[in-house]
């Protein structure tokens, strides 16, 4: 009887493989076929060396959005140990089953000296009580923990389990690894479409790789469905079209090639709408953005450097808001990292305006023309030269004048009286006007300075070449 019962168990395992969803089908069995997240399980990485050689004797715990491969990766390791590897789910097994495991896993090491590695699939489902259950197994070597999730363990995770975890964070997949798993897919033979006439135009292609959003599992399940419900032609051809592609991911196709025009445009536009202060148009073109694909931190990024080039001191709590919207986005990914995202975008949009910080390239450029000055001797560190070169000597210090300012030389003797900031009447960088003023007419009274000059505004070109500059490290 035993024996029919893994005749039976062995059949409908096989019709499993072929009947699989495609996704489950293309999981890769190897590291090789692993797809993206080269910063852990590249070549010479320390988790790819443990899991090549069989040594992963520390529990790890793989945190990534959907689809990126914390479930893969599991079952690479898997294949490759000579460990008994055991699966539970969060979701579905509680406490009785991991109870069970546990004996098992004692005796296992009693009586033949065999390791077992216990994959928990949403570890952060379990609550405090089942994840402490955990420890004490964890903590003496019972099992080897591979959890995965997709929230940040150091919330999700009980303190003590993340402790005497390595963690290891996994990343949405690049455009070029879910192209390559979907050409992968069309290839193979044994799992794949390699044994069917499958023509899918490049656009539709394209699509599903965009609309996937890095999420390896959404991309196949999107081709599936497209090659699965369109008829084959007279050849048995299948022809996907982006029409097919469209309707397989509930998405329409939206111009963006993020390597080209329509994503540069885009981009544009939607920063110079925030610059603008036009919030709607500015929620328009976010909106399209996300709806095309495109990275949020991307969008952040972009965001972050508005705040400093274009918002500034006419509302220093637009950096302060945007930096808190991406480190809020890092917290809590998509879809509700979008809230703080549009916080900081209308935020942005509605501040008052002011591009001072771009004075900056006035003082690089000149130091670029005329070469830099030298540091004033009162100026000069005292800590090293006081004594013999005299550095530092007649240094006033600020805080012991009235209103905590004492008006001395800071610029070289050559530059006195030159000026590269000149402050706009816009919101808190109004308050600056009157002050500065009066305190540049105190140093000049006291400096002997007759003639002051206010170094022009760049034009955007000239500012542009200075970025150009700091970027290649000129």
């Amino acid at each position: 009887m035993g024996a029919m019962t893994d005749l039976f168990d062995h059949a409908m395992k096989e019709k499993m493989k072929t009947e699989a969803p495609l996704a489950a089908r293309m999981r890769p069995r190897t590291l090789d076929e692993f797809e993206g997240q080269e910063h852990i399980v590249g070549e010479g990485k320390l988790l790819r060396r443990a899991i090549v050689a069989d040594r992963l004797f520390a529990s790890i715990i793989l945190w990534g959005p959907p689809g990126t491969g914390k479930t893969t990766l599991a079952m690479v390791i898997a294949n490759q140990t000579k460990s008994h590897f055991e699966t539970l789910s969060a979701v579905l097994d509680g406490k009785p089953k991991l109870r069970q495991v546990v004996d098992e896993a004692i005796d296992r090491r009693r009586l033949y000296l065999k390791k077992t590695i216990l994959f928990v699939d949403e570890v952060h489902r379990w609550n405090k009580a089942q994840q402490d259950a955990l420890l004490p197994h964890v903590e003496n070597g019972t099992l080897t923990l591979i959890g995965a999730t997709t929230e940040n363990p150091y919330f999700e995770v009980i303190g003590a389990l993340v402790s005497r975890s390595r963690v290891f964070q996994l990343h949405a997949l690049g455009e070029e690894h879910i192209r390559s798993l979907m050409q992968r897919t069309l290839r193979d033979s044994e799992r794949g479409y390699g044994d069917r006439k499958i023509n899918i135009d490049d656009d539709a292609l394209q699509h599903l790789i965009y609309v996937s959003g890095g999420d390896a599992r959404n991309a196949l399940n999107a081709l599936e469905l497209a090659v699965e419900s369109t008829p084959p032609d007279a050849n048995d051809g299948i022809h996907v079209t982006l029409e097919i592609a469209q309707d397989s991911i509930q998405r329409r196709a939206v111009l963006y090639d993020k390597d080209g025009d329509a994503h540069y445009d885009t981009v544009s536009a939607f920063i110079k709408s925030v610059r603008g202060s036009d919030p709607d148009a500015a929620l328009y073109w976010l909106a399209k953005m996300l709806y095309a694909g495109e990275d949020p931190r991307f969008i952040v990024r972009r965001l972050l450097i508005l705040a400093g080039e274009d918002i500034g001191l006419a509302d220093p709590m637009g950096l302060v808001v945007t930096n808190a919207a991406a480190q809020t986005f890092e917290y809590i990914g998509m879809p509700e990292g979008i809230f703080p995202i549009v916080e900081a975008t209308l935020y942005l949009a509605t501040a008052p305006k002011s591009n001072s910080a771009t004075h900056y390239f006035k003082a690089f450029q000149l130091i670029e023309r005329e070469g830099v000055g030298d540091v004033p001797n009162h100026l000069r560190d005292a800590n090293r030269d006081a004594v013999a070169l005299g550095h530092g000597k007649g240094y006033k210090y600020a805080h012991d004048g009235e209103d905590h300012f004492i008006p001395q030389q800071y610029l070289p003797n050559k530059l006195l009286g030159t000026y590269f900031y000149n402050p706009t009447d816009q919101g808190y960088e109004n308050q600056v006007i009157e002050r500065l003023e009066r305190w540049r007419e105190a140093q000049r009274k006291a400096l002997g300075v007759e003639k002051a000059e206010t170094i022009p505004d760049l034009a955007e070109d000239t500012i542009t070449d200075i970025k150009r500059k700091h970027k290649s490290g000129r």
